[in-house]
């Protein structure tokens, strides 16, 4: 299968007055406040379809906009691009939520998708009246994601008694017809790779070296085959690129510099309230919640992981994940200003051209079909 290529829709621009600050802010944590702008929902979706990009991204989180809703609106401004909806298992029923996404789908001509999320941040999930704590919130997934199945698939009314759910008679009136994968999952905890062995179609596999990153991506494909079943494996790429490795790099440098200095500034209590920091402290990476160094370190891994370079040389680091078994690559970049856009078209320009198929596989899965 050919390299999906992937980027994202914001609900609302980056926090910032120029383009620069912009592009270095989106190297800083998420501010927990977040608009939902009509035009700039609708042009980043048109501009990814427009760079040749196959799918994108929409985000949730406790505090920002509905992400089926932004959804509808990126899907409704485009004729080509799909969408992939950040779901998190709780917020709502798994039969309301299965109707949801069937209904986009129909309505965007199979061009719809749920990323399957239980939530990082034990604070966050609180926000919206989750108490459970990461172990129970996997258990319950697994509930969850068994009648969300059903809900999409099964034509007649199907009873369920379980843990955290209980339905009498339920069935839903309409179905999905997608174009491609319906179903996404991450996690890299044993119980996140086995809720997606079971249940999805595409494996996110977490940020990691080259090396660790093949070793995952064996440990996933091993526990998907002994259901019967073969996953799709998607990677976050974080891109910083410019028309020279030296010129990429100096971006780099001056982007941490930025995104430091603008996220410490006389707003940094906005910063330090992000959710990705709550993530951070629940995981014993700071001392406080109010230490500003939380900041710097924060960029500092984004920046740490990023793939800096010409389009030419990031390509041929992104051929290298391919190789590894990643058949969808989210391109995580700044694209304020029209150079920018220009070179993330220039990059996927390089990764079509440097797309080999796979060779044949050894063994069969079975898939299920929708």
């Amino acid at each position: 299968m050919e390299l999906d290529i992937r980027g994202g829709v914001r609900a609302a621009p980056l926090p910032g007055t120029t383009p620069g600050e912009r592009a270095a802010l989106r190297f800083a944590p998420d501010l927990r406040d977040r608009d939902a702008d009509p035009e700039h929902i609708a042009r980043t979706a048109r501009e990814n379809e427009q760079d040749g990009l196959d799918s994108a991204l929409v985000v949730q989180s406790s505090s920002w906009p509905d992400p089926w809703l932004v959804a509808g609106w990126a899907l409704a401004a485009t004729q080509r691009l799909r969408i992939a909806v950040a779901h998190r298992v709780g917020t709502t029923s798994p039969t309301v939520a299965a109707r949801s996404l069937a209904t986009l789908d129909r309505l965007s001509g199979g061009r719809a998708a749920a990323h399957v999320i239980v939530g990082s941040s034990d604070a966050d999930v609180a926000r919206d009246g989750d108490p459970l704590d990461k172990e129970a919130r996997y258990r319950r997934a697994g509930e969850y994601l068994e009648i969300f199945r059903r809900a999409l698939t099964e034509r007649q009314d199907f009873d369920h008694e379980g843990e955290f759910y209980t339905l009498r008679c339920a069935r839903s009136g309409l179905f999905p017809n997608p174009r491609a994968e319906l179903l996404s999952f991450g996690g890299s905890s044993p119980a996140g790779v086995e809720l997606a062995a079971r249940h999805a179609e595409v494996y996110a596999v977490p940020t990691l070296p080259l090396t660790a990153t093949r070793r995952h991506i064996a440990r996933v494909s091993a526990s998907a085959a002994a259901h019967g079943r073969c996953l799709r494996i998607w990677r976050h790429v974080i891109v910083v690129t410019a028309p020279t490795d030296e010129e990429a790099e100096a971006r780099a440098r001056h982007i941490r510099y930025e995104a430091v200095r603008l996220a410490s500034g006389p707003r940094a209590e906005q910063w330090l309230d992000a959710v990705q920091l709550d993530r951070d402290w629940e995981r014993g990476r700071a001392a406080a919640r109010d230490d500003p160094r939380r900041l710097s370190a924060y960029v500092d891994r984004s920046l740490a992981g990023a793939y800096v370079g010409s389009p030419a040389t990031v390509a041929a680091r992104i051929g290298l994940l391919r190789a590894a078994g990643v058949g969808i690559v989210q391109l995580d970049m700044p694209t304020e200003t029209e150079q920018d856009r220009a070179l993330r078209r220039d990059l996927v320009t390089r990764l079509r051209a440097a797309y080999i198929p796979p060779s044949p596989r050894r063994t069969t899965h079975a898939r299920r079909g929708w």
